[in-house]
């Protein structure tokens, strides 16, 4: 079970980075920026990026704002 959860963890840490990697491409080097010009939480949005744990309904909500399917953004993960 300990090895599932490290894999789970490591899986949550992919996903962070790649919404970092995806703001980032859209030219915000802030991410205090990031949220603010599309209304999230800033400490929210800081958490989504340094690896914790999200909702499914946070996750759509950022794919939206950057108009990317759920298929499209796990193709690679």
């Amino acid at each position: 079970m300990e090895n599932l959860d490290g894999n789970i963890d490591l899986k949550i840490k992919e996903i962070s980075q790649k919404l970092k990697e995806l703001r980032l491409s859209r030219g915000y080097t802030s991410y205090e920026t990031f949220a603010f010009e599309n209304e999230l939480n800033r400490v929210q949005y800081w958490r989504i990026e340094s690896g914790q744990n999200i909702t499914l309904k946070t996750l759509i909500k950022v794919l939206e704002i950057h108009q990317i399917s759920l298929g499209e953004f796990f193709k690679d993960l």
